[in-house]
């Protein structure tokens, strides 16, 4: 069977890549197809992926909406040329058009309800919808759920152990770190937000340096004050740096997720009136991760004053993953079924997951 995976931002390179090795394994061909975003790009070439490139990101309503016209007529020509027996990614827009188009199964992975546009224009086209088990609201007949979430398809357990000699390579060997994660706000459910001030950057530098070593990891380039706490490590080892870090506090909802489901306290700094089915449940659940207004700066130095005063605090979210891990499932084995069985049994495909 040809698979085309069409990943357009970091996190999907992570989200396919363990799916990507057992469909090659099982004897499928595989095609990914990528943007230019951030470090996509280098992620799929440190992982070994071969991908054709069709976009490079825009910003702004119309840049996006003009990148979106060209990632359309690119995958089109794409999958004319390919033919692909079935189409995959997270959020699935240009998937969901082409295959309407060409009559390719498109099956489209997603967790963000507040993402009101693009799922506008995606989830009516798409041939079915694959969702966490706690997203809100119902998408119909396509919808299927599964217990777990995104980052649990490369930080499940078995698929995913950190890596204790990136602590030698940050220089933290035998001292508590912290990182930070501040997002670039390009992306199209991020129109017409921003993320906490410079000078509530600088205040939570100041809180958590006191306490040990500081880290920023940033999609946009990094204000000069800021510049020396630069992640030390490359993009790949990311992942291995928060599994020991004593807490990550990020604007980026997959960041802060990724900690909690590694069992690292986490802080989500969302934009105002913002809730995700995934980061209330981690939240209201599994008490991993904790969700504030990014305007809410006060209730946040006081939640991290509060975190750091715990003597104990990797120990309670290692004993709070361990609940969290018994009712999730690893995502990629859903993940590469489902694609696996959707194209020639797509009733047999949903009995794997829940009927939203």
């Amino acid at each position: 069977m040809r698979i085309l995976v069409d990943i357009i931002h970091p996190a999907h390179v992570h989200f396919f890549r363990n799916a990507v090795s057992l469909w090659k394994q099982g004897g499928h061909e595989v095609l990914v197809t990528s943007r230019k975003k951030e470090v996509t790009l280098e992620l799929l070439d440190r992982y070994g992926i071969e991908n054709k490139c069709l976009s490079v990101q825009r910003s702004g309503i119309f840049g996006l909406f003009s990148e979106l016209l060209i990632r359309d007529l690119s995958l089109l020509k794409t999958v004319l040329r390919y033919k692909p027996d079935i189409m995959t990614g997270i959020a699935g827009v240009s998937i969901a058009h082409v295959g309407l188009l060409t009559g390719v199964p498109s099956v489209v992975f997603y967790d963000t309800e507040t993402a009101a546009l693009s799922n506008k224009i995606t989830y009516p086209l798409a041939s079915v919808v694959c969702t966490p088990d706690c997203y809100v609201g119902d998408i119909g007949r396509k919808h299927i759920r599964y217990p777990g979430y995104h980052e649990l398809a490369y930080l499940h357990p078995s698929r995913f152990t950190p890596d204790r000699s990136v602590l030698i390579e940050a220089g933290v060997e035998n001292s508590r770190f912290f990182i930070l994660r501040f997002v670039s706000w390009k992306a199209a459910h991020d129109l017409k937000q921003h993320g906490i001030s410079l000078e509530a950057k600088i205040g939570l530098v100041n809180i958590l340096k006191e306490h040990g070593r500081v880290f920023i990891s940033a999609e946009a380039e990094l204000p000069k004050l800021l510049e020396p706490y630069a992640v030390p490590v490359s993009c790949d080892k990311l992942h291995d740096l928060m599994a020991y870090a004593d807490m990550v506090i990020g604007e980026g909802a997959t960041v802060a997720s990724e900690a909690a489901v590694l069992g690292t306290p986490a802080l989500y700094l969302s934009k105002p009136g913002e809730g995700l089915g995934y980061t209330n449940e981690l939240e209201r659940k599994y008490d991993l991760l904790y969700n504030f207004a990014s305007s809410e700066i006060g209730n946040i130095q006081d939640k991290v004053r509060e975190l750091l005063a715990r003597p104990h605090l990797k120990k309670e979210w290692e004993m709070k993953r361990g609940n969290m891990l018994k009712d999730k499932s690893d995502v990629t084995g859903f993940i590469s079924r489902f694609v696996e069985t959707f194209r020639h049994e797509p009733e047999k495909a949903r009995r794997l997951g829940t009927r939203g």
